[in-house]
């Protein structure tokens, strides 16, 4: 991941379901966040509407920074790393009261009916290109 800024940043919110029992985020709710945050940028940086595309993600690699106490919201950023002939790679960074509590990269595969990589599609790809990180 590059220490480039992100171009594109929303904000999401803490249910109280996503707490433990000490009023801490679960660490799994980390990858709701950023499946949200991805899917959020592909439609309002891309126009992809995520529900009718064939797409898997095939890679997560997350540091966790500090866990996120209580229900205050959570911003994420999100920029486009690399695009390939069938996937793409997304850098995010989760905020919490401005600090910095998790980074992470996924690489998402373009699939076919049967499962199988195929090329990421040309309005996609023309999309993806423009938002990748110089």
């Amino acid at each position: 991941m590059t220490s480039e800024p992100f171009a594109y940043e929303c904000e999401l919110d803490v249910r109280y379901s996503d707490l433990d029992t000490v009023g801490i985020v679960n660490n799994a709710v980390y990858v709701t966040f950023l499946e949200e945050a991805r899917t959020r940028f592909l439609r309002d940086e891309l126009g992809v509407v995520v529900e009718s595309t064939d797409q898997v993600l095939a890679h997560l690699d997350m540091d966790f920074e500090r866990p996120i106490h209580g229900q205050d919201g959570v911003s994420a950023g999100v920029r486009v790393e690399s695009v390939g002939s069938s996937s793409y790679t997304l850098s995010y960074e989760l905020r919490w009261q401005g600090d910095v509590v998790a980074t992470a990269e996924t690489v998402q595969v373009v699939v076919d009916d049967d499962g199988r990589p195929r090329d990421v599609p040309e309005p996609w790809r023309d999309a993806l290109d423009e938002h990748v990180v110089q």
